[in-house]
């Protein structure tokens, strides 16, 4: 990983080529922010690149729009896109539609593409699947000029976050929150150890997808955080925590079935920078729950 110091001292053609993709086919947004040296944090760093686009010419801005991948594209499934832009589809599982669900990206974006001019931008790390879609359909509704402002801003969401990964340094930036839980056995009035938890997405009445699993440890909480080190895609969520278990062995004797065997909790998440603490306070008859710290 560069350090932001390396990146000041460097010759402006290494720091083109280490910061060139951090705008989407733009070298030239780097190559702006290369004379502006040394910055003292990497919030200095990403504020000078935005100033330089901010500054650009509109026929620069708009080649900006214009080079980013179309989402779930074919050539994001044949590989003929930016590594980091089929990192970022993957992370949305884009790279795991079905045909039907291509098909329907296709149709939108193509209905996008006629509207505006550019493909439908998104940071997409920052939102499930329900998410993306909701927006694609809300933004589709938008006029031109508000849609340019609102795609522009998604290109600097973007930048921030492939930045915030690759330089180190003072000033970091906020891009990444957190999922995190931990479980309080009132019955007997401890954390409760060795339990299976399990974080889905919820992506339709039909549909989740598992994001992690863990098992809690002494203190009755997972060993890291179930999301960490990224933005908390804006979805809703389950937690499913196989509690019944637990209570077989602290309380034997319990009934079969136990009145509460696997205990789902469904929250949503709609910020992606923020910590989302979910603990559960349960015995064998009863839970609640709570957003904490």
């Amino acid at each position: 990983m560069p350090i932001l110091d390396d990146l000041n001292r460097a010759s402006p053609a290494a720091f083109v080529d280490a910061l060139g993709a951090v705008f989407e086919h733009a070298p030239w947004v780097a190559e702006a922010a290369a004379g502006q040296r040394p910055f003292p944090t990497v919030t200095a760093l990403l504020a000078a690149m935005r100033g330089a686009v901010e500054a650009a010419p509109e026929t620069a801005r708009l080649g900006l729009l214009t080079g980013h991948p179309e989402l779930a594209g074919r050539a994001a499934r044949d590989g003929r896109i930016a590594p980091d832009s089929i990192a970022e589809q993957a992370s949305a599982g884009l790279d795991r539609l079905s045909e039907a669900e291509y098909a329907r990206f296709a149709a939108l974006n193509a209905a996008y593409v006629a509207r505006f001019g550019f493909p439908f931008i998104l940071c997409i790390r920052r939102h499930g699947r329900a998410s993306l879609l909701r927006a694609f359909a809300a933004r589709l509704a938008s006029d031109a000029e508000t849609e340019r402002a609102t795609a522009l801003s998604e290109v600097f969401r973007i930048a921030a976050i492939r930045l915030g990964a690759l330089v180190e340094g003072p000033g970091a930036l906020r891009t990444t929150g957190r999922i995190s839980t931990h479980i309080l056995d009132t019955a007997a009035g401890r954390p409760a150890s060795g339990v299976a938890v399990e974080l889905h997405e919820w992506v339709s009445d039909t549909e989740t997808a598992l994001i992690a699993r863990a098992v809690t440890n002494a203190d009755g909480r997972t060993d890291a955080p179930l999301i960490a080190d990224r933005p908390v895609p804006i979805a809703a969520y389950e937690l499913r925590f196989h509690i019944g278990d637990h209570f077989r062995t602290t309380q034997p004797g319990l009934p079969e079935p136990p009145f509460l065997d696997i205990v789902t909790l469904r929250f949503g998440v709609a910020e992606p920078e923020g910590h989302y603490h979910v603990p559960l306070v349960a015995s064998p008859w009863s839970y609640q729950t709570y957003r904490g710290s």
